[in-house]
């Protein structure tokens, strides 16, 4: 996720019939017009600015489109320049299970040129099963041992196995709290039609789009399955694909270790305030150092070796973080007489929503194995290959014990149609590594340019550092200006 660097690390801190394939029609005669109204309270922007929300009516189930029906609500920042206007502009922060009513406000706190404020209305939403749109939740606890997104960091086999009992476990409790039978048919698939719903219903031919993290995912899915019906598409920080799949998730423990000499660098110059080595490989040396220690013996705080990785993983989202980071790393290399961590009894989680969501979806996309044998062979042969984090993103999720199969086919990169996908990615980011963007960059063909920025983090637009990559995406969204080529952008 783009914005809440921490996103992908939420809770760290039966089946269905044979694979059929569902049209994208929708017949957009019978879109309700959408009624503009105040946001929820919940809902956060900056002073000054307008946003307003309302509800757009959607199947649940697109293969019976006069069945029951969910509610999503979207929020709106308007356009206030007729003369420059040029239609809609819907984002995606990531997930799956991101909430996004807010999205559009908060980039435009965080310096969104005025020159896409005034050519778009800005629509931001709360896609299928999060937040305000028709909620799902699993029942997650504080207590209950799951992780979320990344899977704990597995130091043996018995690790592997003991998470696979939880995994188990959080699949059961999702099937059986299920009890409308919504979570099935939370997919990338019909969250795309979702979108193709809400354009029709704001009144537009044509629909803009950006998408960071798993936004990158659905935009994807966006772009290829209504070609005719989407304007200008930015995909940022890309998983690869149209879904998540295992090799994206394994693909987490190469972005960490392409990441992390950023990190060092940065600790290593700052020796004499941190202490945490005076290059870049002692750097490296103490994390491995705690961590290990942490997997015998856990701090008095409660904090375990796979704890300790996953906190540093998620701190290399942005170099803002670092500075937090290296302090968190000074207290566990004396970490003192801190006191154990409790908890009551059965505590809501959180992060309850957000999780059920990344699982239905990531779970319901396309099918993932279900021997916990080769997840204790992937665990063991990415332990090795990326020994920061390999033996967590290998590690099983509840995916391996879903009990819903996929209704249809992941949706396939459609390379025929309008070159309008700009995909924008940073040579290093811990989540979503620079291979995301060059095998998405691929799959598209000629409908697709990729930019390169040569810059450290999650997150290239906006939020990222790079002139160059922001310059070549404002034009692109503004005037249309797609590079004749592939752009690689220096630091800076």
């Amino acid at each position: 996720m783009y914005r809440r660097y921490s996103a992908a690390l939420v809770g760290v801190v039966g089946m269905v019939g044979a694979l059929v394939a569902v049209p994208p029609v929708v017949v957009e005669e019978s879109v309700p017009q959408v009624a503009w109204a105040a946001c929820p309270e919940d809902v956060v922007v900056p002073p000054s600015v307008q946003v307003r929300c309302a509800r757009v009516p959607v199947p649940l189930d697109y293969r019976d489109p006069d069945g029951t029906q969910i509610e999503l609500m979207v929020s709106r920042i308007a356009s206030t320049k007729p003369a420059k206007r040029r239609g809609v502009l819907m984002f995606n922060p990531g997930g799956p299970g991101g909430t996004g009513l807010d999205q559009p406000g908060f980039l435009v706190g965080r310096g969104l040129p005025s020159s896409v404020v005034d050519a778009y209305d800005l629509i931001g939403m709360d896609t299928r099963g999060v937040g305000h749109s028709s909620p799902v939740s699993c029942g997650f606890t504080v207590e209950g041992g799951y992780w979320g997104n990344i899977p704990p960091y597995a130091a043996d086999d018995a690790a592997v196995t003991a998470q696979a009992g939880i995994a188990e476990e959080v699949a059961a409790r999702c099937a059986a709290t299920d009890t409308e039978g919504r979570l099935r048919h939370l997919t990338t698939a019909n969250t795309a039609r979702d979108l193709n719903r809400i354009r029709a219903a704001l009144g537009e031919e044509k629909a803009s789009f950006y998408g960071a993290s798993y936004g990158s995912a659905l935009g994807a899915a966006y772009a290829s399955m209504f070609p005719d019906t989407t304007d200008r598409i930015v995909l940022d920080s890309n998983i690869g694909d149209t879904h998540l799949d295992r090799d994206g998730l394994r693909r987490y423990a190469l972005g960490m270790e392409q990441t992390f000499p950023d990190f060092a660098r940065w600790a290593a110059a700052r020796h004499g305030s941190y202490g945490l080595g005076r290059t870049p490989q002692q750097v490296r040396r103490t994390y491995l150092t705690i961590a290990e220690r942490l997997d015998g013996t856990p701090a008095p705080d409660g904090l375990t070796g796979a704890m300790f990785r996953a906190v540093t993983f998620a701190s290399l989202y942005h170099e803002v973080q670092y500075g937090n980071l290296a302090r968190t790393w000074q207290s566990y290399l004396d970490p003192g007489d801190a006191q154990p961590l409790s908890a009551t009894a059965a505590t809501p989680h959180p992060g309850d929503n957000a999780l059920t969501v990344f699982l239905a979806v990531t779970c319901n996309d396309v099918e993932w194995p279900e021997g916990v044998a080769t997840y204790r062979r992937a665990v063991a042969e990415d332990r090795e290959r990326y020994p920061l984090y390999g033996a967590a993103s290998a590690n099983i999720l509840p995916c391996a014990f879903w009990r819903y199969a996929p209704t249809e086919p992941p949706v396939t990169v459609n390379d025929k149609g309008p070159r309008n996908v700009l995909i924008l990615q940073n040579r290093r980011d811990p989540v979503t590594p620079y291979a995301g963007g060059t095998l998405l960059r691929e799959k598209f063909g000629q409908r697709a340019r990729l930019v390169t920025a040569d810059e450290s983090g999650h997150g290239v637009y906006v939020l990222g550092n790079n002139a160059c990559a922001v310059n070549v995406t404002t034009a692109y969204l503004v005037e249309g200006a797609m590079p004749a080529k592939d752009t690689a952008c220096r630091r800076g």
